[in-house]
């Protein structure tokens, strides 16, 4: 219906409603009703007008009456009141005053009427159109704006598939209190309970404000009811439009890490990146493709893509391309292999990227203790190709990504990295480049994480597999780690080892049983199978050696460790030996190197001899 048109009803239908007010008053009052008295003609125009001007001024005809609350409710009662009171004043002027009761008994009617006859609409809708529709009887945990808002919006989308039935909220002075209707029926260590009473089909969670860790404890209150849980979307993409505030999401794993993410110093990290060449190797890979994602933000010059697979660098590039096609941004992706020196040589010549984000490598665990020379070849030599390349064409600053399974390696993977992190600390000596490593945890989601794994397994109906109950890692984002390798490449001098401050290490079974209730399963139905410790795996994993570690951070969250001895004349020996050696040889080398061990049995021999 047309503006015009229901604008036309609503006046017709208000001055019928005034009209039958100031008869049945007069029928109240006088006994009789006298229509054709000059008195009776003129208080009547008089309301009518001073009606239609204020619901005019107040703008109650563009009120959505399905959505009517207490707002709608007092600008009827202001209406009412100040025509009551012209109309009384205008009676004493002309007629002495004679039909003042009749005007305040119709102005009581007309308030009744016409807020009763706006409100019959809200109760429509009610009663009739949404039992039409059913909705799920949602409970909104949170009382505060964030709650409020999502109550107010479900209740007015006639289309959403929830109904709010009650509030959760800690806040003892908001208990058995009433929001928009809405009562507040208890805490989070009642959500159980209230779930079974009030027989709850969904539960939103609208706290913004909430840490990691207090997300957690409700999260797991709420797994206790079986009942989907959402959460409010993030604040920020509220506010930049990207979502309403009635799209909610799962809470995901990251979701439940326990603590917050690392605040990062945007500025210095513009200064080291906008307008500047960057170049990211492993560009497609999970972490090398949010790198470039995150570097993008900051508007370099030109923004080279580096990597070995063709169809992964394509998709990160159209995606970049995609998302900054109106910003000068060069985006150039490169086919190349970290094992060519001189395709890495030419690279570096063609483009001086200003700062090198290297992460490219195999990360594997497993796979690479069945290719040791695998492992070699990509980390270890890869790594030296690309900090030649880049010190032989004056890179500002190198960043390598690397693992905390360097630390006290058991495993190939760890090994090669750590040998890796000796070259980059030594080639931050001899160079004009500042080396850096950057050291993190396992990250959620990327690719030969265990949180894919989980995913498929639960997908085929399980069982999910965790090698044993007690093994931990340290857990971060992928988003976080991407942030931690750019911060990293700001605040360098050369030569650190950036760490970030991980928390509380995860135990991989409670990782899986979360994962299990959030796909909307039970343990019971899925099941968790343990397959025992792989090869090269610890039960838990070190970011620094005690030697390596400072008691000062850097930046907040953000630790150096400092460099410890470097074997560079043997690593240089492994590589021009390690085609020649049989898997297990290659592997017990590559350990004994990284753990320091061949440099004290070599200076044992020595002790001997001498004795």
């Amino acid at each position: 219906m047309k503006y015009w048109q229901r604008l036309s009803i609503f006046i017709c239908i208000d001055s019928f409603i005034i009209l039958f007010s100031i008869l049945f008053a007069q029928l109240l009052v006088n006994g009789g009703v006298h229509v054709s008295n000059s008195t009776f003609m003129v208080t009547s125009s008089a309301i009518i007008l001073s009606y239609s001007f204020l619901f005019y001024y107040f703008k109650l005809y563009k009120k959505a009456w399905e959505y009517a609350s207490l707002g709608e409710l007092m600008i009827i009662f202001k209406t009412v009141t100040i025509t009551t009171l012209v109309s009384a004043l205008l009676s004493i002027t002309m007629f002495g005053g004679k039909n003042i009761r009749v005007i305040i008994t119709a102005g009581i009617l007309q308030f009744l009427i016409i807020s009763g006859s706006r409100f019959c609409i809200r109760l429509y809708r009610d009663l009739v159109i949404l039992n039409q529709n059913p909705q799920k009887r949602t409970l909104v945990i949170g009382a505060g704006s964030a709650g409020t808002m999502v109550a107010r919006q479900l209740l007015h989308n006639k289309d959403s598939e929830l109904l709010p039935i009650g509030f959760i909220d800690d806040n003892i002075k908001k208990q058995n209190l009433q929001i928009l209707g809405i009562p507040v029926i208890g805490g989070v260590m009642d959500i159980e309970k209230i779930v079974e009473t009030f027989q709850i089909e969904h539960i939103v969670i609208a706290i913004p404000s909430l840490s990691r860790r207090e997300l957690n404890t409700i999260f797991q209150e709420c797994l206790k009811t079986k009942v989907k849980t959402q959460i409010l979307p993030m604040i920020e993409d509220l506010v930049s439009g990207k979502v309403s505030v009635n799209q909610f999401r799962d809470v995901q794993v990251e979701d439940l890490l326990g603590r917050m993410p690392v605040e990062l110093d945007t500025a210095s990290i513009a200064d080291s990146i906008t307008n500047k060449v960057v170049l990211v190797t492993g560009a497609g890979g999970s972490i090398g493709s949010e790198i470039c994602r995150q570097a993008a933000k900051f508007k370099p010059a030109k923004l080279i893509l580096l990597g070995h697979g063709e169809n992964s660098i394509y998709s990160i590039e159209m995606e970049l391309k995609e998302t900054y096609k109106n910003e000068p941004i060069e985006i150039i992706p490169e086919i190349a292999d970290l094992q060519d020196s001189k395709k890495m040589m030419s690279v570096m010549e063609e483009y001086h990227p200003h700062v090198v984000y290297h992460a490219a490598a195999h990360k594997h665990v497993p796979l690479m203790e069945r290719n040791p020379e695998e492992a070699v070849k990509n980390n270890l030599i890869g790594t030296i190709n690309a900090a030649n390349a880049a010190s032989w064409h004056n890179v500002d600053t190198f960043v390598m990504i690397s693992s905390d399974k360097a630390v006290n390696p058991t495993s190939v993977m760890g090994a090669t990295k750590r040998l890796s992190e000796m070259v980059i600390q030594q080639m931050n000596k001899e160079s004009e480049t500042k080396f850096v490593v950057v050291r993190f945890g396992n990250v959620l989601g990327s690719r030969g994480s265990v949180i894919p794994l989980f995913k498929k397994q639960i997908a085929n109906g399980g069982p999910v597999t965790v090698t044993h109950p007690e093994m931990i890692r340290y857990f971060m984002t992928i988003p976080e780690a991407s942030r931690l390798v750019i911060q990293a490449g700001a605040l360098a001098n050369g030569g650190e080892i950036f760490v970030l401050d991980m928390g509380e290490p995860v135990k991989i079974v409670d990782l899986a049983e979360n994962l299990i209730k959030l796909s909307g399963h039970t343990v019971e139905d899925i099941g968790i199978e343990f397959t025992g410790i792989r090869p090269g795996e610890k039960l838990y994993e070190e970011l620094l050696k005690d030697e390596e570690v400072l008691d000062r951070q850097i930046y907040p969250k953000i630790f150096i460790g400092r460099s410890t001895n470097l074997y560079l004349q043997e690593i240089e020996e492994l590589i021009a030996e390690y085609s020649s050696l049989e898997k297990e040889e290659l592997r017990e080398r590559l350990l004994n190197l990284a753990n320091h061990r061949l440099r004290v049995k070599r200076k044992s021999i020595v002790a001997s001899l001498s004795s």
